[in-house]
């Protein structure tokens, strides 16, 4: 009884600590969220801010709420949807090393949203689909090229930096084809985001969101072997296949309207591991609110650091991200440690 009841004070101590943990990375988004809506080449106080969005209509406050507002938004949820990716495919693959852009299912998401845009604009509201799907095609290839009766984590990812090449030759040159016609299939990134696209994002964040919350048990249970998940009476390859669509989804979305960003989706979930542990009953809302701060202050920080010219998110990305892979590559580190 003692025992069990010093297991129960343990676990009711580490969901509060998750608790805690939530709220001040909430509260350090709110915060940044607030100075990027101030922070940029139009200045305006907060007085004049209210005013302008509550009271009466300023030019310059119609610039900021229809240029600034959604950029912000888009990079919260492009954030979140990344960061709830990478957590997924690493519990379903049980790959320290998996991020989507790293394997190259963002690659192949953004092949097929090129292509639908370039071949058929006017399915501008369903390239979020068309990019899941391929997503998902670029993820069964990988898994099929990788497979040789087990997953391992090296040989995936060597054979998804080889499709991600592949697909961003594609991309490459269809747009070089596109663009000799005047058609342009490029992805600004976080910049000139429009409320369509914030809808249009929020849409299919919480389609493939709220599933990722239910399936924080499943989460759970893929750290054990295949063989032992069986003997719970659960089919482990149902679960992560089921898994891993929601994170092909999740990225999907993410890069149809903002563009492949790569290492988001690694170093956010290694990040809340190491601060909240490996419960995903915790660790799914944490990396989600990790994902939405870390993207926007690498936006926010790129538009300050060169100021008035900006840096991509995506590259303040990858200068971050890189050394990070390195090390983890050197490491040899294991999911949930």
């Amino acid at each position: 009884m003692r025992g069990n009841s010093g297991l129960s004070e343990r676990k009711k101590k580490t969901a509060a600590a998750g608790i805690a943990a939530c709220l001040i990375v909430a509260g350090l988004t709110l915060a940044l969220t607030l100075y990027a809506m101030r922070t940029g080449s139009i200045a305006v106080s907060w007085g004049g801010l209210l005013r302008g969005l509550l009271v009466e209509y300023d030019p310059s406050v119609a610039a900021i709420y229809d240029l600034r507002f959604p950029r912000i938004l888009v990079a919260l949820l492009a954030g979140a949807t990344l960061a709830a990716s990478g957590l997924l495919l690493q519990a379903a693959l049980r790959n320290p090393l998996a991020d989507p852009g790293i394997i190259g299912v963002s690659g192949g998401a953004a092949f097929t949203a090129a292509l639908v845009t370039a071949f058929f604009p006017a399915l501008y509201f369903s390239v979020p689909v068309f990019a899941c799907l391929g997503g998902i095609l670029a993820f069964l290839l990988i898994y099929a090229l990788s497979w040789k009766g087990d997953l391992d984590p090296v040989r995936i990812i060597l054979v998804g930096v080889a499709v991600s090449a592949v697909f961003a030759g594609l991309t490459g040159a269809l747009s070089g084809a596109t663009n000799a016609s005047g058609v342009s299939l490029s992805v600004s990134g976080l910049s000139q985001r429009s409320w369509g696209d914030v809808r249009l994002l929020g849409i299919y964040a919480a389609v493939g969101l709220v599933p990722a919350f239910l399936l924080a048990p499943a989460c759970n249970l893929m750290a054990l072997d295949d063989q032992a998940v069986r003997g719970l009476g659960v089919s482990a390859g149902a679960l992560r296949a089921g898994i891993s669509a929601v994170a092909v989804l999740l990225v999907s979305a993410a890069t149809a309207i903002v563009g492949v960003i790569g290492f988001l989706a690694l170093i956010v979930p290694h990040a809340a591991r190491k601060l909240v542990g490996s419960d995903h009953r915790i660790l799914t809302p944490f990396s989600i609110l990790l994902g939405a701060f870390v993207l926007l202050l690498a936006d926010t920080a790129g538009r300050l650091i060169a100021a008035p010219y900006e840096i991509p998110a995506a590259v303040v990305m990858s200068v971050a991200g890189g050394p990070f892979f390195i090390f983890l590559l050197r490491k040899g580190d294991k999911i949930g440690r």
